[in-house]
């Protein structure tokens, strides 16, 4: 029966630092002296050596709405046509156990991307007017 092994150098034992001369010899890997060489010894993130840090340089004024942002998934009117069947209802509901969108908190908005050629009715989802009047066009209706 055959058995597995390591190549030759793939498993090496762990250093062991500040353990005398016999782990790794006198600085023990830490450079010689110095702040960072002491036990305890660092500095604090960001910190430069006394030179302003980046983080109080740049400039940072004003409002930021990135955070509040609402983003949309857009869905063309090709796929819905695709995806439903004619007389059917789309809603967002709907759009989840077609799989058509993931998530728990997803916005969609249904835009006028290829042609529709079966009465859809539409509830609850941002419609822009040119699908509006599409899908009125080929008989469906939106809510």
């Amino acid at each position: 029966m055959g058995q597995i092994n390591a190549p030759f150098g793939a498993n090496t034992k762990k250093t062991i630092v500040g353990r005398g001369a016999s782990s790794k010899g006198r600085a023990c890997g830490r450079g010689h002296d110095g702040q960072n060489s002491r036990s305890g010894g660092g500095v604090r993130l960001g910190f430069e050596g006394g030179q302003m840090p980046l983080y109080r340089r740049i400039a940072r004024r004003g409002f930021s709405n990135y955070p509040f942002k609402v983003t949309y998934t857009a869905i063309s009117l090709s796929v819905l046509d695709a995806a439903y069947a004619d007389g059917e209802t789309v809603s967002l509901e709907t759009l989840k156990e077609k799989g058509l969108v993931k998530g728990k908190d997803v916005q969609v908005k249904i835009l006028n991307n290829g042609e529709v050629t079966k009465k859809l009715a539409i509830e609850g989802i941002k419609v822009s007017q040119s699908a509006k009047e599409a899908v009125e066009k080929a008989g469906g209706s939106v809510k």
